[in-house]
């Protein structure tokens, strides 16, 4: 699993900041938490006019290393179960569902691979919904604060989690982040996760519903080589469709592809740069609000 790209390593650490202005400064102290019974030990920088940002690093209990257990087969052929990992993560993803639900607050999980075309659309989504709709975001990326800056220039509350190594998010990253954010009782939470076709795939966030977003520029050939992404989510954004003159790439193909994967997948066609289909997605955007 992700032990071969890196996130399975001991050291992975993750950093959750704000967007600031440039005037505020930080200042750094230590503070060790229990998680069940390990404890740990991060550094908390606090700024003197904003939210607190938080470091959290090599803590047993979210640690993105996979305990594999080594089990033979009959054959002889040996399989690495990452078991112990998943079981942590999808009970933590539980309790945040259980918090999302119990607030009335859509949790929407947007997944892609590098360059779909994420946060344009949503930036495009926050500017022609903010008005009706209680926006809060949740950005991943493995070291920058390039897109949360983008999404704080929208005006609606944002915080970046930097994974490091990490090529997904997981249950621990959004539960801290939340406590962070503080998102509002029937708001909308919407999730970039780290660009990544294959380890998002794996790991629940507890998300209300979960957004694969493909462009014209990829190949119509993604849902069979990365079927599991595919297979885990609830609707389809085919984005970039005015380049459809310009590639070789064939729409009901893409679907064709996609449906013998996941039979129950939702598709819609959209072009943030035209603004083509979009009316769908904030008409669906609006029937999933809680």
């Amino acid at each position: 699993m992700c032990d071969t790209c890196g996130c399975g390593q001991p050291d992975q650490s993750f950093r959750i900041q704000k967007p600031q202005n440039p005037s505020t400064h930080t200042h750094a102290h230590e503070h060790t938490h229990s998680h069940g019974d390990v404890a740990h030990s991060h550094t908390h920088e606090h700024s003197h006019e904003h939210p607190h940002l938080h470091e959290a690093g090599q803590d047993a209990g979210h640690a993105h290393q996979f305990h594999d257990a080594s089990h033979e087969h009959p054959h002889g052929t040996q399989i690495m179960i990452g078991q112990d990992l998943l079981a942590k993560n999808n009970l933590l993803a539980e309790r945040n569902r259980g918090f999302f639900e119990a607030r009335h607050i859509t949790a929407i999980n947007l997944v892609s691979s590098p360059g779909s075309g994420k946060t344009s659309l949503l930036e495009e989504t926050i500017l022609a919904l903010r008005q009706e709709i209680a926006f809060f975001i949740i950005e991943g990326d493995q070291q920058t604060m390039l897109d949360a800056d983008r999404i704080h220039k929208t005006g609606v509350p944002v915080i970046q989690i930097n994974t490091g190594n990490g090529c997904h998010l997981d249950a621990v990253m959004i539960q801290k982040a939340v406590k962070e954010l503080d998102p509002s009782d029937h708001s909308m939470l919407l999730i970039e996760n780290v660009g990544n076709l294959v380890c998002p795939s794996l790991f629940d966030l507890g998300e209300t519903r979960r957004v694969v977003i493909m462009s014209t520029t990829e190949g119509e050939d993604k849902p069979l080589k990365y079927p599991n992404m595919f297979r885990t989510s609830h609707l389809c954004v085919i984005n970039k469709t005015d380049l459809l003159p310009y590639v070789d790439f064939q729409i009901d193909k893409a679907i064709d592809y996609a449906r013998q994967v996941n039979p129950h997948l939702e598709f819609m066609e959209v072009s943030v740069k035209s603004g083509k289909g979009l009316e769908n997605w904030y008409k669906w955007l609006r029937q999933n609000l809680s």
